[in-house]
């Protein structure tokens, strides 16, 4: 049975996952095919997925499925699912979706079972698995980027409550979102352990949002700017302790990093896929473009690196399910995928030739989506100054 489970591009058995985890791939599979690819043209005119969609995901089981049976979860305590989830959306080739739902579940929501208090779990995490409240988290800003011990947006506190005043920028799910992971400066004088967190719900007073951005790509991607005007914060909405914000950060964003790699990965292979059956069918002085030996090898070095990728991030897959994935390692990951997706995008592009420019074909989508990768979760150059920091230690 088991060399029928999932085989990578050169039919090898992808030993990681298990008939069940197939099983429930499959469903996955059947639910994007339904409910997500012939959506996504419209909600990229939208510039957001639906609300619908998101309510038909969580009524399907598919968000935070490692959540807590008492709090609406299917308690999977098994990476290797919401691997399989990020993997199956990026094999859509559905970009939007491909980041909006996995942040949702597996960057935002853990914040909040690991850090939020029995009070805002029980308010929010039902919601956001059933997709009646959508989540986002809040580092960036204006005037700091990767450099989160520049933040500005500040939280003092007023005894029973914090009022938060700032701005923040190019956040993911931003417009939709209904409760926000914010990022804070508690005590401006003491740097990274100045930095608290905080859940910010839609209906608190001073909170407010842009519009979304006309981006280059992603444009199913609710991305935009929130404002924070003397909003009063409930001490229960204070995520662990104050100060220990920047060190929850770290914590979480090795799991941050890691997703993206994931998505990366799968979005590469879909640009890829796409290119392989173009190829076989545009004819060129009179034979398909499949035969030319420059398309044979370019397919081919693709080929091998994406396999390559594969079988690396399994592995980074296996480690994090284990509890062994570190932070460099997580960053190794996300820097070598987003550059890799970035990479076939482009030559996928290139084999389409004119063709490949126009926005109706997958590549042009694909190609204009993958840029961006290589920017946010922390920008590649700060991927690469963390694994040094590893090494040279």
């Amino acid at each position: 049975m088991a060399e029928k489970l999932n085989p990578n591009m050169f039919g090898l058995h992808r030993s990681l996952f298990t008939e069940e985890h197939e099983l429930f791939r499959q469903s996955v599979r059947d639910f994007i095919a339904k409910e997500i690819t012939p959506h996504n043209a419209a909600w990229e005119k939208q510039k957001m997925v639906s609300r619908e969609s998101w309510l038909k995901f969580g009524e399907n089981g598919f968000l935070g499925i490692q959540a807590p049976e008492d709090l609406g979860g299917l308690n999977i305590q098994d990476f290797r699912y919401n691997a399989i989830l990020i993997e199956e959306l990026g094999l859509s080739g559905c970009s939007g979706p491909a980041i909006g739902y996995p942040l949702h579940s597996d960057i935002v929501m853990p914040y909040i079972l690991h850090y939020a208090t029995k009070e805002a779990k029980q308010k929010y995490i039902p919601k956001m698995i059933s997709g009646e409240y959508i989540g986002a988290v809040a580092m960036t800003e204006p005037g700091a980027g990767s450099d989160l011990q520049g933040m500005r947006t500040s939280a003092v506190d007023h005894g029973d409550h914090f009022v938060i005043n700032g701005a923040k920028t190019f956040i993911t799910n931003g417009y939709l979102s209904d409760v926000v992971v914010v990022a804070a400066k508690t005590d401006p004088t003491r740097g990274a352990k100045g930095i608290s967190l905080f859940l910010v719900d839609k209906d608190m007073q001073g909170f407010s949002k842009g519009v979304p951005f006309e981006k280059v790509g992603l444009h199913a991607q609710d991305t935009c700017e929130l404002f924070f005007e003397d909003v009063k914060v409930p001490k229960e909405n204070l995520l662990g302790k104050v100060g220990e914000g920047f060190k929850y950060l770290m914590t979480e964003l090795a799991q941050e990093r890691l997703v993206v790699a994931l998505a990366a990965l799968a979005l590469a292979e879909f640009a890829l896929s796409s290119t392989i059956d173009y190829v076989k069918q545009r004819k060129a002085f009179g034979k398909a473009i499949s035969e030319f030996q420059n398309t044979r090898f370019k397919l081919a070095e693709m080929a091998a690196q994406v396999e390559q990728g594969r079988i690396y991030c399994d592995y980074l897959v296996q480690l994090h399910n284990d509890g062994k994935l570190d932070p460099a390692m997580a960053s190794a990951a996300k820097y070598n995928m987003t550059e890799l997706q970035c990479k076939v995008a482009d030559e996928c592009v290139q084999l389409h030739g004119g063709y490949g420019y126009m926005w109706e074909y997958g590549v042009a989508r694909a190609w204009a989506d993958a840029r961006v990768q290589r920017i946010y979760a922390g920008t590649n150059e700060i991927m690469k100054e963390l694994i040094a920091r590893k090494i040279l230690s």
